[in-house]
């Protein structure tokens, strides 16, 4: 782990085939490097670890910030890639009051189904109103504020939660 790099003497590019290639202040080469979010949640821009094509980590950066333009815009777009997560603004209608359960639902990426396998995959995060839901699919969707739901949608959720 190399947690001491200064973050002005990195350089990040991608190759021929999409990939990220990190180059470190000692002039070492990764490629397929994987920048991964320790908190995405609870702090999004805290806590980034960079790791080589083999899991390890290559690089820990406290601030995303503190980041150069150019090497964060390429870290933004690598993690846009990898973090899809639909933001729930609407649930149309399930399927049972039971789990395995077809919700019907509309997302502020268009409208779709997910599979709820069981209640214990409805997560609260930061108090009662935020949620994080694990699709049977493997898709998280994100409840940004169960009381911005409008009625219907919050009486279907009040029988999982």
């Amino acid at each position: 782990m190399n947690t001491h790099s200064d973050p002005t003497k990195l350089q990040l590019r991608r190759d021929a085939h999409g990939r990220l290639v990190l180059t470190l202040a000692d002039g070492s080469e990764h490629s397929g490097v994987q920048p991964v979010r320790a908190f995405p949640i609870a702090a999004p821009q805290e806590g980034l670890s960079l790791l080589g094509h083999d899991g390890h980590e290559l690089l820990w950066v406290a601030r995303q910030a503190d980041l150069p333009g150019a090497l964060r815009t390429l870290v933004d777009e690598e993690l846009a890639m990898r973090e899809f997560s639909p933001t729930i603004t609407r649930l149309v209608s399930v399927s049972s009051f039971s789990t395995p359960s077809v919700w019907q639902v509309e997302t502020d990426r268009g409208d779709t189904r997910l599979t709820l396998k069981a209640e214990e995959d409805i997560r609260r995060l930061a108090g009662r109103t935020r949620l994080l839901i694990a699709s049977g699919e493997g898709v998280q969707y994100r409840i940004a504020d169960t009381e911005a739901l409008d009625r219907s949608s919050r009486r279907l959720l009040e029988r999982f939660l």
